[in-house]
Order: structure tokens, then sequence, then C-alpha cells
């Protein structure tokens, strides 16, 4: 297609995967029972913590937030790279490709500034404990969640907004999803504003989640080493773990992604990463607040006792 022309067509191919078709219906299948799994497992949470007044505290309402964008990210992705998948003609309307770019990359804004809200709340308990119940109270979470949601709408707002503007000269999204760079690099336009504004985002995004991170975790180590508490060490060791463990997790999948993207000569292993950073976290983030709180732990097995012996 000549660059010089402008698409005015509503409808974009996707390039998807390059898979034998005997892998098709495998590899769709096993996305099917990942997704199943990513709902039971996360919404089985939400349900429990909703149910039980004993969790409504801060740690597990923030949890909850965690849980709901899990659920988000997985299904505007994984639905659609399933049928796309098994489908010989992969085609996207334009309205949909950029509604997809947008919850996604909210996905990942959101998963990094939700996870300094807990790290905040993992400091303030610890540090802390006699000022926990004033500090971290029901308004105050709800205004820390509100305002993890808001900072990551805004953000991505602004970087779908600048893509959004652009024309087309091409139709073909050189991905097996749509993200902000597959969209922008579908016009001729000069696209030095999306380039900046995509640096800018995604190095604030990471160096404040690094820096309260690690600020949050300094500080917590500095009073398990001062108070000298074995009590407060443990707390500190199985409360921090979980937290610490998915934001590792979820950093390393990020990084993965973003560095990909600089290697247009292995456009494959960019799809994978891209997706093992929606699918990793989401399936990882329920077992592991579930073995590392002993609370939350408790109550899914009086729910799993009640089911496998009913009352007689």
């Amino acid at each position: 297609m000549d660059d010089n022309n402008t698409v005015t067509g509503d409808i974009l191919q996707i390039q998807g995967f390059d898979i034998s078709p005997r892998f098709t219906y495998p590899l769709a299948l096993l996305l099917l029972l990942i997704y199943l799994l990513i709902l039971i497992s996360n919404i089985g949470v939400l349900l429990l913590i909703v149910s039980e007044k004993s969790l409504h505290q801060p740690m597990y309402i923030l949890f909850c937030n965690l849980s709901v964008n899990d659920l988000m990210g997985n299904t505007v992705l994984l639905p659609r790279l399933m049928v796309d998948i098994v489908s010989t003609e992969r085609r996207i309307a334009y309205s949909q490709c950029v509604a997809q770019a947008f919850y996604s990359h909210t996905f990942g804004s959101a998963s990094h500034l939700i996870l300094i809200v807990m790290a905040f709340d993992r400091y303030v308990a610890i540090c802390h404990p006699l000022r926990y119940g004033s500090v971290m109270t029901p308004r105050a979470v709800v205004l820390l969640s509100a305002g993890a949601w808001g900072v990551s709408v805004l953000l991505v707002s602004v970087l779908i907004g600048l893509t959004a503007r652009l024309s087309r000269c091409r139709s073909l999204v050189r991905n097996a999803y749509c993200d902000n760079a597959s969209i922008f690099k579908l016009s001729c336009e000069d696209v030095s504003a999306n380039n900046i504004y995509g640096l800018f985002f995604t190095v604030v995004l990471f160096s404040s989640s690094m820096f309260c991170i690690a600020l949050t975790y300094c500080r917590i180590a500095l009073a398990c080493w001062i108070g000298k508490n074995k009590e407060l060490n443990n707390k500190a060791l199985q409360t921090c773990a979980s937290h610490l463990a998915l934001y590792l997790i979820m950093l390393w999948s990020g990084f993965l992604t973003i560095i990909l993207h600089r290697f247009p000569d292995h456009p494959d292993l960019r799809k994978i990463a891209y997706i093992l950073f929606h699918v990793i976290p989401a399936n990882l983030n329920p077992i592991i607040y579930a073995m590392q709180s002993r609370a939350l732990r408790e109550k899914i097995l009086q729910v799993l006792c009640r089911k496998v012996t009913p009352n007689s």
C-alpha cells in the first residue's frame, strides 16, 4: 500500500501469531483454561472479601482493586486473542482496537499505582501500628483507590488521545493485539509527540513505582532492624513478601515487553511477553495472597470445608 494514501475504512487486519494448524485449537483451549482460572480465582476472592465482614480491612479492600484490574485486563485481551487464533480472518474495527489499547494500558498503569497504595498500607501497618486505624480509614482507602484509578485513566487517556487523532495510511496491525505503539505505527504522519509522551509516560510510571516501593521497603526494613522485635519481623516478612513478589513479577514482565518493542526482529517474543504480563500476575495474585495471608487462607479453607462437608 502506498504510504501517502490515507485509509478511511474502519476495519483493521490483525497480524496475530504464525501458528501451525495442528496447534491452533490446543493453544486456544490452553488460553481458555487460563482465562477460566483467572475468572474463578479472582472472582472467588472478591466474593469472599465482600461477603466476610472480618475481611473488610484496608489490606483486603485494596487487594480487591488488584483483582478487578486483573479481570479487566485479561477480559479485554484473552477472549479476543482466542477468537483470532482459531479464525482465518483476523479483523477488528478501529474503534474496538482503540478501546482494547485503552483498557490494556489502563491495566498496566493501574497495576503499578495500586501496588504503590498497597505498599503504603503495609508501611503504616508495620511502622506505625498505633496510628494505622486513624490513617487508613475507610474514607482514606476509597480516596487512595480512586486516586490510583483516576491517575491511570488520565495518563492513558492522553496517551491514546494522541494516537486517535492521527490519520491512517496502513490497515495491518503488526501485533497479536492492539496497543498504543501498534496503532500509531499505522499512521504516516509525524509521531514525535506520541514517542515523547510515550517515553514520559513509561519513565514516570516505572520510576515513581520503583522509588515508592524501594523507599517503603527500606523504611520497613529499618524499622524492623532498629526495633529488633521478632514478632514485628515475622509480621513484616509475612505481609510484605507477597506484595514484593507480585511487584517484582509485574515489573519483570513489564520491562521485558518494553525492551522487546525496541527489537523488531523478534515480534513473537514481544507478543508473548505482553500476554505473560497480563496472565502471570492475574493467576498468581490470588494464590500468593491466599497463601501469605492467614486470615484469607483460613476463610478459604472454611468455605471449602462447608462445600465438602454439608450440614447434616
